[in-house]
Order: structure tokens, then sequence, then C-alpha cells
């Protein structure tokens, strides 16, 4: 059975075609700049690729057709017809509390992610014209969500509510919902399974380190608390999101500095995180290549910075969950920089965690076990396949 897995933005559309007979990649690529008046088109197979092709794609349905079109080309297309295509499952971002798991998309599951736009307004309208693209595309084809936030409704209200009046809550939703979480759910299964551990007997902390960074509490398979909030913003330092901050900052932004809201927005969101503070980049590459040949006090002071934002959260939820098991490393960031992680696990004595510094260099794409020899903490480097956990969970769900 093939699931074609998307993940689509206002103006881009990311694509696998996954086989989960054996869960071989069969092909993948993305479309960019949908809508502009120079789209980008990359497509990728073991017979065949188009890299970074220049075109116009006046919309997601175009962008859909073109995916498909490359798919059954009879000369280097990896399937022969779009009936084998057995379902659709899309990365949708925001379910607000109604969905606790993957869903089946159906006229009522639309209505609640439109309800939802007002909670991401940025993404859920994305994923609204993708479903719609692939409905007229591939009409008979069935279509499956899997939420950014469904992996996290198992959070206790204590974790979930925020100490504002608690109208904001009952009528307007306003809490923790966090995201990344079919990333969280995918590393921590697959380290219970590498550790050959039952995930129910586990306490995990996920460190999911992108350009967007979360870490989540994963207590006996469940989310018990995660760093994102009511958006992506809160939490973390990330590559242009400031993460935690004191909200009086916005207040004297606007009535001191003159920003508008929106320039309070843009600012707290695109121009501040590591780019804000090191002065050169969001690309955690660039910042590591400046502190080793230029030794750049900027972009060190970031990067120390950033290291102990993680280590706070680290130690917060080793608190709340009573302990801690496993620390897993994950996302472009977390699998990729040895010297991050040493940063982050120094002086970790006091949880039993200690880092074998040896283990640490090995870059791969496999799973890691990273723990010193006398580490009562097992730490892993878990490369993170959202796409894969789509596919698996959209296969459970239709087939069901």
């Amino acid at each position: 059975m093939k699931i074609l897995v998307l993940n689509c933005g206002s103006s881009s559309i990311k694509f696998q075609l996954i086989n989960m007979a054996d869960k071989s990649l069969l092909s993948e690529g993305i479309v960019e700049r949908i809508g502009e008046t120079s789209a980008l088109y990359t497509y990728k197979s073991d017979v065949f690729s188009i890299k970074k092709k220049e075109m116009v794609i006046e919309n997601h349905e175009k962008g859909i057709k073109l995916i498909l079109e490359n798919l059954m080309d009879k000369q280097n297309g990896v399937i022969s017809d779009v009936k084998e295509i057995f379902a659709v499952g899309h990365r949708l971002v925001h379910a607000g509390e109604y969905y606790s798991d993957a869903v089946k998309i159906n006229d009522d599951v639309m209505d609640k992610l439109q309800e939802c736009c007002v909670l991401a307004p940025l993404h859920n309208p994305a994923n609204i014209m993708g479903v719609e693209a692939v409905k007229s595309a591939m009409p008979e084809t069935p279509q499956c969500g899997v939420f950014d936030t469904a992996f996290h409704q198992t959070m206790p209200a204590k974790a979930y509510l925020y100490p504002l009046p608690i109208e904001l809550y009952e009528n307007d939703k306003i809490r923790r919902y966090g995201f990344h979480g079919t990333s969280h759910k995918y590393v921590s299964m697959r380290a219970a399974e590498f550790l050959k551990k039952d995930i129910k007997n586990l306490k995990i902390i996920s460190c999911h380190l992108g350009n967007g960074a979360s870490i989540t509490a994963i207590k006996n398979g469940d989310s018990v608390d995660t760093s994102m909030g009511l958006t992506p913003l809160e939490g973390l330092m990330m590559g242009t999101r400031c993460g935690d901050i004191d909200p009086a900052i916005i207040v004297h932004l606007v009535k001191h500095k003159g920003l508008t809201i929106d320039e309070v927005n843009n600012v707290i969101n695109k121009k501040s995180g590591m780019l804000g503070l090191s002065k050169i980049s969001n690309d955690m590459r660039e910042i590591e290549s400046a502190i080793k040949d230029n030794e750049d006090k900027r972009a060190s002071q970031a990067l120390e910075v950033y290291a102990y934002k993680i280590k706070k959260y680290i130690g917060a939820y080793a608190a709340a969950m009573n302990g801690v098991d496993v620390i897993i490393f994950t996302g472009g960031i977390g699998e990729n920089m040895a010297l991050l992680r040493e940063m982050v696990l120094f002086e970790m004595d006091f949880l039993g965690a200690t880092l074998d510094k040896e283990k640490n260099k090995i870059f791969n794409s496999e799973i890691v076990d990273l723990s010193g020899s006398d580490s009562k903490v097992f730490i892993l480097k878990v490369p993170t396949n959202e796409e894969l956990m789509i596919a698996e969970e959209t296969l459970k769900v239709i087939k069901n």
C-alpha cells in the first residue's frame, strides 16, 4: 500500500510517497512559491530528479496536479495510476481540543479546521487548501489528518492552563496546545523500541531542535507537558523566534518604542532567537562556523543562551515527572550538532546524565546511544521522520 504524505503551507507543498509494505521512500519533493511569478519545483526518486526547476504554479490545485503527473510519468514515474495511492495523509497544524489522534477527513473535520483558523491563522488556511486540492485531483482517494497538536491533548489542566482570567480559556480556548506532536510521538516510540522497553514504563524528555524547537515531557507514552504554547512562539529560543520572554516587553515596545502590534509580532517571530542575538544567521551551521573559525563572541553567547534554555527545560520536566529515564535529541540541530548536545549535558550530574564524548561525534542517520558508561539516564540521538509517522497513522485510520 502506498501513502502520499503532504505538508501544505501557504505557498508550498512538501510531499513524500511511501510504500508501506517495506516503509521505503519512493519519491519526495517540494513545490515552493505557489502563486508567485516564478515558482520552484523539486522532485526526487531513485530513477529521476528535478532540482529547483522554475515555473508558474498558480495555486495548490495546480501544485498537486504537477506532483501527481510526475509520480505517474510513463518514463520516470514511480506509479502507473493514481489508484495505486491507497490514501493521502496530511500534516495538519491545529485542531484545538477536538482531536487527540489522527482522523479520517470529512466535512466535520473540515469545519473544525476552519474553526481553528483563529488559533493558527498562518497554517490552517493553507492546510485546508491542500485538502481541497487533493479532493479535486483525487476525489475517490481517502484523506487523513494528523495534527501537530493531537499528541499533546493528554496534558493535564495544570500543564495547559495559563494563569489568566478563566473565562479566556472557557470562552476563547486560550491555553497551551503544543506543536511538533508527530515528531515527539515518533521519536519516543522509536526510542522505546531501540531500548527494548515498554514505553508505558518510561519517562522521556524529547528535545526537537530545528529552526523551530520544542521540548516535551512524555510519561508512560503520554505527553504531560510541552514547551510551545497557544502558538509555536512560546518556549525555547529558536532560529528567529524569541521563545519565553517577559510579556511586558511587548507592552514596552508598543508604548515606549512606538512599534505597532504587527511590527512587534515581526520582531518576536522573525528577527529574534539565534538571528537576533548573533546578528549572523538563524542557521546553526553558520553559527557553529562563526564560533570555530572566527571565535565570534556574539555567536558564542547566542549558543550559550540557547543551550542554557534547553538545559532549564530538561531540569523542569525531570522535576515534573519525578525523574527521567531517556533524553532524546532530534530535529536538524538536535541530530547533527554535537557541540550543542555537549553544552546542554554539561554538569547534569544531579540527574545522573553523562555523555560519551566520542559517541557524541558519531554522524549517521541511525539511532545512537550517546550515554556515558556511568550514566543513569539513556541519552539518545533519534532521527525524526514525521512523514513516516503520518503515513503509519494514516494507514491505521483508513484501514480501520
